[in-house]
């Protein structure tokens, strides 16, 4: 399963932007409102749960400076990957757009492509106010 967040424009560099979200505590400030929970369990991974969704582990696995960075699942029963793209656009901004790829089996799809696509767009969505 392949599902892609619309792009954001953010007012700083790509640079900026990088070292914000390379720190993973910083995800915290970008979670939907129904967050649950939260807790940084190193300095490249956390965990995560929205409420009536199971706990999620996602730990830093790649990162290319200043322009990508992949969050993989730590455990837990999907294998799947968060990237973050960042494109730069001038020296003063840059857009962002989050891919969500994992081997899913279909039933599991159809029931969670809504949720994650939900998810991955507030993620985006709160990108600019909050690196």
């Amino acid at each position: 399963m392949n599902l892609q967040s619309p792009k954001v424009k953010v007012s700083k560099s790509p640079e900026a932007v990088f070292k914000a979200l390379s720190d993973v505590k910083n995800f915290e400030s970008l979670m939907p409102e129904n967050i649950s929970k939260f807790e940084l369990l190193e300095d490249d991974k956390f965990l995560f749960a929205l409420k009536g969704m199971p706990e999620i582990v996602l730990k830093k696995k790649e990162v290319i400076p200043p322009n990508k960075i992949v969050l993989g699942a730590a455990g837990g029963k999907i294998d799947f990957a968060l990237t973050v793209n960042i494109d730069n656009i001038d020296d003063a901004s840059s857009e962002v757009q989050l891919h969500f790829t994992g081997d899913i089996n279909p039933m599991m799809a159809m029931m969670i492509k809504n949720p994650i696509t939900k998810f991955i767009e507030t993620l985006a969505t709160n990108i600019p106010q909050n690196v």
